[in-house]
């Protein structure tokens, strides 16, 4: 085994999954803010807040989906190594990660269903950036507005008028994170 598969994960698993956990649930709870996001290294091409968020949200009992570049054998053996998080396709994962053009077409993701609209999937989108500026965001956890760089906004828009139904959505960008909940509306 490679030592690149044996290293990156977290120094201290049970305070740093922790202090991950807290700020991608903060992300979650207030859409537009950015956290910053350390404690891992992951292999190339998956950034340092995509894979903390892995570390901190897979096990043995998430399928994940991994897309275009991330599809490789660096990722799946560190990933494999680290959460034991089987890889499947789309459309039976509970997390998919790549860049926006390689999550495509988002179709091909469960929304969950009227029973358990929570069977849905979350999309960890990987940008070149990620700023407070851009599509604005209204809804649950935003007092007014907030404004979050997005890389379109007419698929968020549709995503959102299937609630409670739809896809989440966690973006990442070096080791920044931000997210987008099927709750809030894109303006």
């Amino acid at each position: 085994m490679q030592a690149q598969t044996l290293e990156g994960g977290f120094a201290h698993p049970a305070t740093d999954s922790a202090h991950a956990f807290r700020s991608v649930m903060e992300a979650m709870a207030r859409p537009g803010t950015i956290h910053t996001l350390t404690g891992a290294t992951p292999p190339a091409p998956l950034s340092v807040a995509a894979g903390v968020t892995l570390l901190t949200l897979c096990d043995t009992e998430t399928p994940l989906y991994l897309a275009g570049a991330a599809e490789c054998e660096a990722v799946r053996a560190w990933l494999a190594f680290h959460t034991g998080a089987p890889i499947c396709g789309p459309s039976h994962c509970m997390f998919a990660v790549g860049t926006w053009e390689a999550l495509g077409p988002l179709s091909a993701y469960p929304v969950g269903t009227s029973e358990y609209p929570d069977r849905s999937a979350t999309l960890i989108v990987e940008c070149p950036d990620l700023a407070a500026e851009g599509a604005t965001l209204t809804g649950p956890g935003i007092r007014d507005t907030a404004s979050l760089s997005l890389p379109e906004t007419e698929a968020f828009q549709s995503n959102a008028a299937l609630f409670p139904l739809g896809l989440d959505f966690v973006f990442t960008s070096g080791n920044r994170i931000a997210a987008l909940p099927r709750s809030t509306r894109v303006l």
